[in-house]
């Protein structure tokens, strides 16, 4: 009974960190798919793909100054719909990235700090560049009901892209690989 009884401690030690470990980097993957999810809203310029990002009682703190503070999901969803509605008009698309430089996490909430990098390419008949624009992000995740990730903080403003593009890569950790250093356009 005893040799039993060690067996199974013994193997339930063993065990336990596999698990763990697996449990581990599907939260992470979780936690990254937001990004994903951020990357498909912005290429369809739809901000109902973000519904499952946002949560019911998220609230968004916006780069722009004449922005205040945006309480709810639909609030939320609303604002983007309006950015790509302004983009939709002038026939352009639009990229997003991140990088991850720092995950913290606190129970059941995870605190995301990363850069982001937004490339706008209007429509191919204008001959105009594409530009891009950068900025930081935090962002707090929390599980709901159902353990699915979703901001209930969202605090973003402007940075240099530069700081995009020397961002780190760390283990585990959502880092966009899509875009490299824009190049002065070619003149025929």
């Amino acid at each position: 009974m005893k040799f039993l009884l060690t067996a199974f401690i013994l193997l339930s030690l063993m065990i336990t960190p596999s698990w763990a470990k697996t449990h581990q980097e599907q939260d992470q993957a979780a936690l990254n798919a937001v990004y994903l999810q951020y990357a498909k809203a912005f290429a369809a310029l739809d901000a109902n793909e973000l519904t499952p990002v946002y949560a019911e009682n998220a609230t968004y703190l916006p780069e722009q100054p004449s922005n205040g503070i945006i309480k709810g999901r639909a609030e939320v969803l609303a604002l983007y719909q309006k950015f790509f509605d302004r983009v939709k008009k002038r026939r352009a698309t639009l990229e997003v990235d991140f990088r991850v430089v720092d995950r913290q996490r606190h129970g059941n909430e995870v605190i995301d700090i990363c850069y982001y990098m937004v490339r706008f390419h209007p429509p191919k008949d204008t001959e105009e560049p594409i530009s891009e624009f950068a900025g930081k992000l935090v962002m707090v995740l929390k599980q709901d009901e159902k353990a699915q990730w979703q901001a209930v903080l969202d605090v973003s403003n402007r940075a240099e892209p530069q700081l995009y593009y020397d961002a780190t890569p760390k283990p585990n950790w959502y880092y966009g690989e899509q875009f490299l250093p824009l190049k002065a356009p070619i003149n025929p």
